[in-house]
């Protein structure tokens, strides 16, 4: 039986099952977890924990993915859940953005996605200029209130919750048999898993879109001048949606650009990408998510631009 022609139709198909089953394990996993913080972690546990000064909390939440390493893919569904259960709004987007990048999994892909140019200068750039970015994030949004950034069913059913935080204490206290929390973790998973797969499809698709019916080769030509370069190289990352484990063997073998226009790639993608747009809005109003992706936009090109002006190995 002859083979048949490659088509564009059959290319995207390729793409868009490829990106899918790869990030569809890691939502699996974060809608998982979700689940068992949704059964087993009681309420306001996690910020009893924290430094009760916000700032210093909010700098502490830039560090947990170096304990919690998370994906972007498995991120969303986590802090939702996390949300619920009493974890302040800014805390909890500090650990969202920084978590994909400030861990050990990551930083050992990228140590050796660029072994041979300065690896260990890369490595310590991505995670630090990340980890000061996603605490400067946190203490703005620290400075608005819930109503402004949650949706809507999101914050009912955070005063659902907390309404019913004393009731189903007691309830629980004055039964003699346990709840059968192991059920409840799976169906919260499984509601959490539609809801945010749905987004996740549709992120999943455009980049697919972009990944077969652009000519690749064309981007190369924006990697003369770092006034185009980098903002070229945020944009490129925010349309191909890779994950944070695997991008600086993408980055590493962009020639063309320098290495600064190489971190800003590294450091936009796994905060913003098209995926996490439409993930991002299952949790936050669409008017914050807008804010966030034009405002990290704006701050890290800017540093990347500064940083460019710097003599940087590698360049």
């Amino acid at each position: 039986m002859p083979f048949t022609e490659p088509s564009q139709i059959g290319d995207l198909y390729f793409a868009f099952l490829g990106i899918l089953f790869e990030g569809a394990p890691y939502i699996l996993l974060g809608t998982i977890i979700s689940g068992f913080i949704d059964a087993y972690l009681p309420s306001n546990m996690i910020d009893r924990f924290l430094p009760k000064n916000r700032y210093a909390a909010i700098a502490l939440a830039g560090l947990l993915g170096t304990i919690f390493p998370v994906c972007e893919c498995a991120i969303v569904p986590v802090i939702r859940r996390l949300v619920q259960k009493g974890l302040p709004v800014s805390c909890a987007i500090t650990y969202m953005l920084s978590a994909p990048i400030v861990n050990p999994i990551v930083a050992l892909s990228t140590y050796s996605a660029f072994a041979g140019n300065d690896p260990l200068f890369m490595t310590l750039s991505r995670i630090g200029v990340a980890y000061l970015i996603t605490v400067l994030v946190g203490i703005v949004v620290h400075q608005f209130s819930i109503k402004s950034i949650l949706r809507n069913n999101l914050l009912k059913k955070i005063q659902t919750d907390s309404q019913n935080i004393q009731s189903a204490t007691v309830l629980l206290n004055k039964e003699k048999e346990t709840p059968d929390r192991l059920l409840i973790a799976l169906r919260s998973a499984a509601r959490d898993f539609l809801d945010v797969g749905m987004y996740f499809v549709i992120g999943v698709m455009i980049t697919a879109l972009y990944r077969t019916q652009i000519n690749q080769g064309l981007v190369d030509q924006f990697g003369s001048s770092d006034l185009i370069g980098i903002p070229a190289m945020m944009f490129l990352s925010f349309v191909l949606s890779l994950c944070s484990t695997s991008d600086a063997f993408i980055a590493a073998q962009m020639l063309s650009f320098s290495s600064a226009a190489k971190l800003a790639f590294l450091t936009y993608g796994p905060m913003m990408d098209v995926k996490l747009v439409f993930m991002y809005s299952s949790v936050f109003k669409p008017r914050f998510v807008l804010s966030l992706a034009v405002g990290l936009f704006i701050v890290i090109g800017i540093l990347f631009y500064q940083w460019s002006n710097i003599p940087v190995p590698g360049t």
